[in-house]
């Protein structure tokens, strides 16, 4: 039998990757989950930032990490210069203090494409969601475990569902876009 289930939450799954992706990029205002994308090479794994320290936002334009272990603070220094936020830390003790600078028009203007071309890629996941469920359902209709009405059936089910998932996606590109355009 067709599982429609197993395809939605395949498809929920991939909207939270993308809601997490977007959270991680930097708009004018400070966010702690701007720092969820890094990850800090130390005690020979890959670790985020917030499993190495506090992080707080005290102001809306700066984030602060109080770093449990001073001997992490020089990797978790090294690991946010090397992501593409663009943020410069500076350490104060075991305090590391991110300032968050205006973005330039033109920082605004490239972070809205990433915006639109993460939504795109989401997308075409989605796309090949429908597109495997699809292939299911033709399988089942040739080994004759469901009929020609059913295979229409679930298949008007999986268009649904990927339209109604691609409207969430450009839903929130759009939001993402104005809160980045937004000074």
């Amino acid at each position: 039998m067709f599982e429609l289930n197993t395809y939605k939450s395949k498809m929920l799954k991939t909207i939270e990757v993308f809601s997490k992706e977007l959270g991680s990029l930097r708009t004018g205002r400070a966010n702690s989950s701007m720092l969820d994308l890094i990850k800090v090479d130390v005690y020979g794994q890959k670790l985020p930032i917030n499993q190495l320290g506090t992080i707080t936002t005290p102001e809306p334009r700066s984030i602060n990490i109080q770093v449990w272990d001073v001997n992490n603070l020089q990797m978790i220094d090294a690991a946010i210069k090397k992501s593409e936020l663009g943020l410069n830390p500076q350490i104060d003790g075991q305090l590391i203090r991110l300032p968050i600078p205006d973005l330039s028009e033109e920082r605004r203007v490239e972070m809205k494409k990433m915006v639109k071309s993460m939504g795109e890629k989401c997308k075409v996941s989605i796309r090949n969601i429908r597109r495997e469920a699809n292939d299911d359902i033709k399988k089942l209709l040739k080994s004759k475990n469901i009929s020609e009405d059913d295979e229409k059936k679930f298949e008007k089910l999986i268009q649904e569902n990927t339209d109604s998932n691609i409207k969430i996606i450009d839903e929130k590109v759009i939001v993402k876009e104005k809160e980045i355009m937004t000074i």
